[in-house]
């Protein structure tokens, strides 16, 4: 009983720490998933001295943490916000991910003497963006939605094909000309599965009475997890089940919507701590020195020659716009993804499978502090952040299940044309009305007359059916005014 209590006792306090690093990593300006490496790091051999060697366990427990942070990925992503990059988002996480691999490859074949193999799997295993790192850095960096939806779909999805990369380029077995059959196949069978099970799941939620609001987000997960499980079992790609999945349930009319974002965020951190903490116990600082040259030398390939080609390619059909094709570029954000899949070689007995992780370690750490740290300013150097978008008007909302009904809170933020907006001339559609406005800590009900300000809070009543208009309709206003409308800004991503 003492070794379960103290293995809880650790657990609970590595949890409170990383919650609070959360706080540190914003004032400083980092990603929070570095604060987490270095938990880890100082739980290891190195500090502490908790040994953690077990490659297969850490592998295992990985997945489990990713397929968990993807949902939560699909799960919270608006359909409304993607839906306009889906071809970009799907050609950077194929097309992108099929010319990093050859020109990474390529270029470590002739830089560090590898031979093809070797030099192929490292291009695998450093093509993969990480879903954790994109979702919690991309979404306050403040550019255009049609960017953010494009690299969240790219992180979300990619993790599939460079799976099945690493995986085959790790077998000992030679590449025939099927690979590409067995990657397609898997690939469309494992959206096939999340689709089928995310719209399944949706209609069985919808119709089920159970006994306790507690009930919906843990089956809402389950039918997640069990869209990874049918992937897996049918040789497809689990990865991308689970990831669609959660994107069909995501957007579908569920009961206690709220309440199950809330509980899927509350696990993907769960998830994203673990995961990186685990990592950081896993690595051995003594052997990251060595790895550092090899590390620094791929990392300069992927981040100057594979990332901007492999963009450059996948673009090509949509004419995206050179400052945007840049950001995308330096949007590459690595995690602990590629981390992960490099333990397949090292669990295979591959050849240099062990100098390949420390590789990888060393890369994801110096490039998640180069490319995080400088996200902002490039995208402002780039102007991609709209005037007032940065601090765009926040918009949460509460489902009221029994009356069909949801709460939107609204809070207008500095630079907003909300500001000086007469709230008979804001114009919500029909079914939809504002029934209270905190300023200044004080509530009151707004009449027509009622002059919209800077900081005030805004609780908003609207039926499911018009969930979408309204908060469109708030949006617009917030960056076109009270004309909206003449000015052509229907309040789309």
């Amino acid at each position: 009983m003492g070794g379960v209590t103290g293995v809880l006792g650790i657990a609970a306090a590595v949890l409170l720490l990383s919650v609070f690093a959360v706080r540190v990593s914003i004032r400083l300006g980092l990603p929070s998933l570095l604060l987490y490496l270095a938990i880890g790091v100082l739980l290891g051999e190195a500090v502490l001295g908790i040994q953690f060697e077990d490659a297969g366990l850490t592998r295992s427990l990985g997945t489990a943490a990713l397929v968990l942070i993807l949902t939560e990925g699909g799960l919270t992503t608006r359909w409304s916000a993607v839906r306009p990059a889906l071809g970009l988002g799907i050609a950077l996480s194929t097309v992108a991910v099929g010319v990093s691999i050859a020109v990474t490859g390529f270029a470590l074949h002739f830089l560090l003497d590898m031979d093809w193999r070797t030099a192929l799997l490292w291009g695998a295993v450093l093509s993969s963006t990480d879903a954790a790192a994109v979702f919690s850095v991309l979404r306050g960096v403040g550019v255009r939605q049609r960017l953010v939806g494009a690299l969240e779909l790219e992180s979300g999805i990619n993790d599939a094909p460079v799976y099945i990369a690493v995986v085959l380029l790790a077998a000992p077995d030679p590449i025939t000309w099927t690979a590409p059959l067995l990657m397609g196949y898997e690939l469309v069978a494992g959206a096939v599965v999340g689709v089928v099970l995310g719209w399944l799941g949706g209609v069985g939620l919808r119709r089920a009475a159970l006994p306790a609001t507690g009930l919906y987000p843990l089956a809402t997960v389950a039918v997640c997890l069990l869209a990874y499980t049918v992937g897996d079992l049918a040789h497809a790609s689990g990865f991308l089940a689970v990831y669609i999945a959660a994107l069909v349930l995501g957007n579908a009319r569920l009961p206690h919507r709220s309440d199950t974002l809330s509980f899927a965020e509350g696990l993907g951190w769960i998830a994203q701590i673990g995961l990186f903490v685990l990592l950081g116990l896993y690595a051995s600082p003594g052997r990251l020195l060595d790895a550092l040259v090899p590390g620094l030398v791929a990392g300069a390939v992927l981040v100057l020659l594979a990332r901007p080609l492999s963009v450059l390619f996948a673009a090509l059909p949509f004419r995206v716009p050179w400052r945007e094709q840049v950001f995308i570029s330096w949007s590459g954000l690595r995690g602990a993804v590629p981390i992960v899949f490099a333990l397949i070689p090292l669990i295979g007995q591959v050849p240099g499978a062990q100098n390949l992780v420390d590789a990888v370690f060393v890369l994801v750490v110096v490039l998640t502090v180069v490319q995080g740290t400088t996200l902002p300013w490039l995208a402002k150097w780039l102007k991609l952040v709209k005037s007032g978008e940065a601090h765009e008007v926040q918009v949460d909302s509460s489902a009221l299940d029994e009356l069909g009904a949801e709460l939107l809170q609204v809070r207008i933020q500095p630079g907003s044309k909300l500001h000086g907006v007469y709230l008979s001339e804001l114009r919500l559609p029909p079914g939809s009305s504002v029934s209270l406005v905190v300023r200044d800590d004080n509530g009151f009900t707004p009449q027509p007359t009622t002059r919209l300000q800077v900081h005030d809070q805004l609780l908003v009543v609207c039926t499911e059916a018009m969930r979408t208009a309204t908060e469109q309709r708030i949006r617009a206003v917030d960056r076109a005014g009270r004309f909206a409308r003449w000015m052509g800004d229907a309040g789309l991503p």
